[in-house]
């Protein structure tokens, strides 16, 4: 997919650039695990006020997340969220409001087939895991860390494949290998038939779209469908499924504790997760807005 321009502000002093963008912002994107959620925490009283005080000026805060819609609703009610969240690294977008899927972005049964093929000798010992629309579906070798919360089925690939369902993410797991270097080998050989990325550098795990297919890109259908152009758009992140959304917005900050990758994609860094370092720069942008 091709990405629309991004704002102008990337080469001015950042203290230059935020006035402008506080000026023009409509849209807060947001990743959330890492970025406004420490890791098995909730979210914090001030990212919530900060959230509010974005609705009260007109401003929308989107979620832009790798987690599929299920584990979004409960973050997004706690958050008073309301409109469309981009889930599943992009594949799908859901109605917080209906509770429904508008639109995906799959992978075909033979797409994932092929992948598969492609991973396993670049990556020995690899198991696979479905995130579909019907449910969460892996191989047996395949070990979850939490619970999925819609196991559906386990078995071998292709039984898993045989009702076609609409596959929105493939994750691997390749237990002793670093997520960046399984990353590496898998974007290696997967050519033209998928993207891949990943959320965690520590979880020895990928995450497999359809070709195409990212937060950006799905980020920014969304924000053109709402009349909102990258200029308008701040956005936050910490790993590398981020990278091309912190290029994307107008200005995108990377969470100072968060990947080097996405450090160095963006803008500008936020203070740690830990800190509520979306919040502390979304309180200073709403504070320049009319200056």
């Amino acid at each position: 997919m091709t990405l629309p321009a991004a704002g102008p502000a990337g080469s001015l002093p950042a203290a230059e650039a935020e006035r402008l963008l506080a000026g023009a912002l409509r849209m807060v994107a947001t990743d959330i695990d890492g970025t406004i959620v420490p890791h098995h925490t909730g979210v914090s009283a001030r990212t919530l006020r900060a959230f509010r005080a974005c609705r009260q000026a007109g401003i929308r805060v989107v979620f832009v997340t790798g987690r599929p819609p299920r584990w979004v609703l409960p973050v997004a009610e706690e958050a008073g969220l309301t409109g469309q969240a981009v889930c599943a690294n992009g594949a799908v977008v859901y109605d917080l409001d209906a509770r429904a899927v508008l639109r995906t972005h799959a992978l075909a049964p033979e797409a994932v087939l092929e992948l598969a093929e492609r991973l396993r000798p670049a990556l020995p010992g690899v198991t696979l895991a479905l995130e579909t629309l019907r449910g969460f579906r892996r191989e047996p070798g395949y070990r979850t860390t939490f619970d999925t919360g819609a196991e559906t089925q386990v078995a071998q690939l292709p039984e898993l494949l045989a009702d076609c369902p609409p596959v929105v993410k493939v994750l691997a797991k390749c237990p002793g290998t670093s997520s960046d270097e399984m990353l590496r080998r898998a974007r290696a050989v997967l050519g033209e038939v998928a993207d891949a990325t990943h959320s965690n550098a520590a979880a020895s795990l990928v995450e497999i779209m359809a070709s195409g297919v990212s937060k950006a890109s799905t980020l920014a259908q969304v924000a053109r469908e709402l009349g909102v152009e990258p200029a308008g758009v701040v956005a936050f992140g910490d790993m590398p499924n981020d990278l091309e959304m912190l290029s994307w917005a107008g200005r995108g900050y990377a969470m100072a504790d968060g990947h080097p990758d996405a450090l160095a994609a963006a803008d500008d860094v936020a203070p740690d997760c830990a800190e509520d370092g979306v919040a502390q720069v979304v309180e200073r942008l709403l504070s320049l807005r009319g200056r």
